[in-house]
């Protein structure tokens, strides 16, 4: 009786030393492929950063200002944006192709203001209605010294970059502001002012929308151009130094 006791001690204590065996062999597997995890984690390059034109954060609609402006030109209120082109094509078409003229066009409207007023004050009389009020305009004095330091912070932002350019301490801005007036004139030669502007004002109504459409496309290629450029640059840039270095030497 006493042997079959020990046996039966020996067997639950084999079968307890097999269980806590396999619990821990178990264990270390577990913590083996969280190490294999963590080590395969680490071995993982970081995704690099998306890169977006002009280096902007934010999305395209904060750019552009949040606003009732952003929204006309990303057409998110079609009717307003439609209205808006709308009025400045007709106003385009007016000068450009009617050749109407701006003191012509603002005589007109006066007359037609006037003719109106003067019809609805005598009508009034027989009609037993109110004469049209015409409103007073008032213009507030903080509005104005806030718009006239606002453009005189401007002017000399503007007068700083000419200042630097005319120097010649950056060559970059003096080859982009070269660059830039050169392409502003050639367009000049092709169009007038006022097509001019008006070609401005569709492309802001097209190119942002477009651009927010194929964002990711456009600023891949955007970011190869800009590399080639910058390589282009470089050898340019060299190539000046040279010379100006030849030229002291003479």
């Amino acid at each position: 009786m006493a042997e079959y006791i020990e046996s039966k001690m020996e067997e639950i204590a084999d079968k307890i030393s097999d269980k806590i065996h396999r619990k821990s062999s178990s264990s270390s597997s577990s913590s083996d492929s969280d190490d294999d995890k963590r080590s395969h984690a680490h071995k993982l390059p970081f995704k690099s950063k998306v890169y977006r034109l002009f280096g902007r954060e934010k999305p395209l609609h904060q750019v552009l200002g949040a606003g009732k402006s952003a929204d006309i030109f990303l057409w998110r209120n079609k009717r307003s944006s439609a209205s808006v082109l709308g009025g400045v094509t007709a106003f385009w078409f007016l000068f450009e192709v009617l050749d109407y003229h701006l003191i012509t066009l603002a005589c007109h409207i006066l007359i037609l203001s006037l003719s109106v007023l003067f019809l609805w004050s005598n009508a009034s009389n027989f009609i037993n209605n109110s004469p049209p009020a015409i409103p007073e305009v008032v213009i507030q004095e903080k509005c104005l010294l806030k718009a006239a330091s606002c453009l005189t912070t401007e002017i000399n932002r503007a007068a700083i970059v000419v200042r630097t350019i005319a120097t010649g301490k950056d060559l970059k801005a003096f080859l982009g502001a070269v660059a830039g007036l050169w392409f502003v004139s050639i367009l000049g030669s092709c169009f007038n002012f006022l097509t001019l502007v008006y070609v401005v004002f569709l492309l802001l109504f097209i190119v942002p929308v477009l651009y927010e459409k194929y964002e990711d496309k456009v600023d891949a290629h955007a970011e190869k151009a800009i590399m080639e450029i910058k390589k282009q640059y470089v050898i340019l840039e060299k190539k000046i130094m040279a010379n100006m270095n030849k030229e002291k030497k003479n």
